[in-house]
């Protein structure tokens, strides 16, 4: 297998892995979270966007512990 196809399918099980999270946390978290925060940080799409940066930053430090350091 070609290393670009194994770093596509890495990729796509993060993804995979990421819609399942966002899933979650849009069923349990997010509500949690409306029902502390004050009003003007209740809007789903904040919650939303700060739920898909966090997750973002995640898996891609998750990818790049995997990776390691590339030797040239």
């Amino acid at each position: 297998m070609s290393e670009r196809l194994k770093v596509f399918l890495i990729i796509a099980m993060f993804g995979f892995v990421a819609g399942v999270v966002a899933d979650l946390a849009s069923t349990y978290v997010i509500p949690i979270l409306q029902s502390l925060l004050p009003k003007f940080l209740q809007a789903r799409t904040f919650l939303s966007g700060i739920a898909g940066a966090i997750l973002t930053v995640a898996l891609v430090s998750v990818w790049a512990y995997i990776t390691g350091p590339q030797e040239t």
